[in-house]
């Protein structure tokens, strides 16, 4: 669907994510640039449908930031999308955006992950914005994303500065009926040569500083004024200052309070929250996470009430209000969600399979091979963030002597991996580093990246080649190898997990999401079957058991990989010659 179909609607249901490129849209965006992450991917997802808008997935965060920003200098209006942790990367071009400015608008768009549905921490990116002194917005639905993130071009170019809006995700993922309007074409502005604005060198840096604080100064003053921060007096008896979906749920549950709702909640509007807090008798400060609001406020001397800390982890939830307005401790829930697992045929489950049986330490990174740390695979022992497994491994060298692996994806080894691979052979480390390569970034939606030489407009493009890249990086030995042929991939890894040399061993097989490789499923003689259950170990969600101790493939999800085969002692699954 191209932007010429959805503009004959007057509504669109569109998640928040959906509503923010829209609203991007509709505001004159010429650049966007991201990498893909849950609950961030669908924004550059959407913004790729338009061609007035360059939109790429870039080949990590960094890039993506300094591509958008460099754009915003050159004159067109530009915007920056990320999941929480994706900012981390692009810190160091962040913080110093914040002294240099903008030419035309640049928006950043963080979304956050409370609860940690999809992520390795759930930081509040609210406190970044503090950091780095730029102003922060807080839209609570989908529709107020929407128009919030045109409101953010605005004040970036009003005040010459970078603008944070932030999502969670359950405003990222909810849907809701958005009102599309006709684009703004918006002229691009000049660049004109500044030294002391855009060359951060000491000097100009310390002179810079001094303009920043000069405009939070000024910032200050329009959050009191600005409609982004409301304020409705009903009861006054009991008051509620909060933003985001946090309004929302409070609302829900009082709907009859007052609420100053926060949508621009840095910098703080100290006098508003004042005013407000004179009119209330007895006033609560709700907010998800970190207690930002909560020391913003306290710091101004205002009395109100908080949630108990047991609340700054997870998500804040409609039913947890009355409780925290009541003062009492978060009741931890039993963890009822459905077990993750690999999909049927997924190539990475073999290589896991292999580890396992050599009992071998595996330092592990960020994607949906993440799940061969779950039992009863339980191969993949460290996972800190995106391409720690090629560094780690070094580190576990040094006290690890025998059988330690690094093992990271084809995407997240472009994103981060690379420079860790460098490392590695510069200082003279010996190991093996595995690339599971399926041939996309399957964790967050099936995106293409550089080693699949598509661009995220589906345009072919030049594709890196990754035995290439290893061998530029100084890798001695470089392996490519189907996993799905079990028994060479573990007689390659016997011979190079120990070899006094630096490894890279690429198991490249397409995800079955991807290019699904349908085969006929193993043949099962019931009769043969001792119920060892060796096949169950490799967590395949084709193969159950039954009530009644049995075992039962499901053809229907079952792709036919024969890993099950490889491992039945008994020989009871045998390969369905007819594949």
């Amino acid at each position: 669907m191209n932007n010429k179909t959805i503009l004959r609607k007057k509504l669109a249901f569109l998640s928040g994510d959906e509503a923010v490129a829209q609203g991007a849209f509709e505001e004159g965006l010429k650049v966007a640039a991201s990498y893909p992450g849950t609950p961030a991917s669908e924004i550059l997802e959407y913004l790729s449908r338009f061609n007035e808008i360059d939109a790429q997935w870039s080949v990590n965060e960094k890039v993506a930031f300094e591509v958008a920003l460099s754009a915003s200098i050159a004159g067109l209006r530009s915007l920056y999308a990320s999941k929480h942790v994706g900012l981390n990367v692009a810190m160091d071009a962040l913080m110093t955006s914040a002294y240099i400015g903008v030419n035309a608008g640049f928006v950043i768009v963080s979304c956050d992950d409370p609860g940690i549905h999809s992520s390795q921490n759930e930081q509040d990116n609210r406190l970044l914005a503090k950091i780095a002194q730029i102003p922060l917005i807080e839209p609570s639905s989908p529709a107020e994303a929407k128009e919030f993130v045109k409101t953010a071009f605005k004040i970036s170019e009003q005040f010459d500065t970078p603008v944070m809006v932030r999502l969670t995700t359950r405003i990222a993922h909810t849907k809701e009926n958005i009102t599309l309007e006709a684009r703004k074409e918006i002229p691009n502005k000049a660049f004109e040569v500044n030294i002391p604005k855009y060359v951060m060198v000491p000097r100009n840096a310390y002179q810079r500083h001094i303009e920043l604080l000069k405009r939070i100064t000024k910032l200050q003053k329009y959050a009191e004024t600005t409609p982004l921060n409301s304020v409705e007096l009903n009861n006054k008896k009991i008051g509620f200052i909060t933003s985001s979906v946090s309004y929302l749920y409070v609302k829900e549950m009082f709907p009859d309070a007052s609420f100053l709702k926060l949508g621009l909640s840095f910098p703080f509007p100290e006098n508003k929250a004042k005013e407000f807090a004179r009119k209330i008798k007895e006033l609560y400060v709700i907010e998800e996470l970190e207690p930002y609001l909560e020391e913003q406020i306290r710091m101004l001397g205002i009395k109100c009430k908080t949630k108990h800390p047991s609340y700054r982890i997870g998500e804040l939830k409609p039913e947890f209000i009355p409780e925290i307005v009541k003062g009492k401790p978060k009741i931890e829930e039993p963890y009822s969600a459905r077990k993750p697992v690999m999909c049927p045929g997924c190539p990475h489950r073999m290589v896991f399979a292999v580890l396992k049986k050599l009992k071998a330490v595996a330092t592990g990174d960020i994607g949906c091979y993440t799940l061969g740390a779950l039992p009863p695979l339980a191969s993949l022992h460290t996972c800190l963030c995106m391409g720690a497994a090629v560094s780690f491994l070094e580190g576990f060298k040094k006290g690890v002597d025998k059988n330690v692996v690094a093992v990271i994806g084809d995407s997240t080894f472009v994103h981060a991996g690379i420079p860790a691979l460098i490392n590695l052979s510069y200082n003279k480390t010996k190991g093996l580093v595995i690339i599971l390569d399926n041939s996309t970034t399957a964790m967050t939606g099936g995106q293409p990246h550089p080693a699949t030489g598509l661009t995220i407009k589906g345009q072919t493009t030049k594709k890196l080649i990754l035995e290439d890249v290893c061998r530029a990086c100084g890798v001695d030995n470089v392996d490519v190898i189907d996993p799905y042929k079990i028994k060479e991939l573990e007689e390659l890894i016997k011979k190079r997990i120990n070899e006094d040399a630096l490894s890279v061993v690429i198991a490249r097989r397409p995800c079955q999401l991807i290019a699904i490789n349908k085969n006929f499923a193993p043949s099962f003689d019931k009769e043969k079957c001792k119920n060892c259950y060796l096949c169950l170990s490799i967590n395949c969600p084709a193969i159950t058991k039954l009530d009644d101790g049995s075992i039962e493939i499901n053809k229907d999800y079952c792709c036919g990989c024969n890993l099950c085969v490889e491992v039945c002692a008994p020989k009871a699954l045998t390969k369905n010659e007819k594949s």
